[in-house]
């Protein structure tokens, strides 16, 4: 089993809405490259603002 990895060393991005960092998440590792928002409410608004 793999080494557990402590969340200092987990990638960081910044959300594309409000400019908070966010960490990477197990359920996102598949699609780490294209998470831009660090919730559901940043990402709906987001879609608001564009439109």
């Amino acid at each position: 089993m793999p080494r557990m990895r402590r969340k200092d060393e987990l990638p960081v991005k910044t959300c594309a809405q409000c400019g908070k960092p966010f960490i990477w998440r197990k359920k996102w590792s598949r699609d780490w490259q294209r998470v831009k928002f660090c919730s559901d409410r940043c990402r709906m608004s987001g879609k608001q603002t564009r439109a």
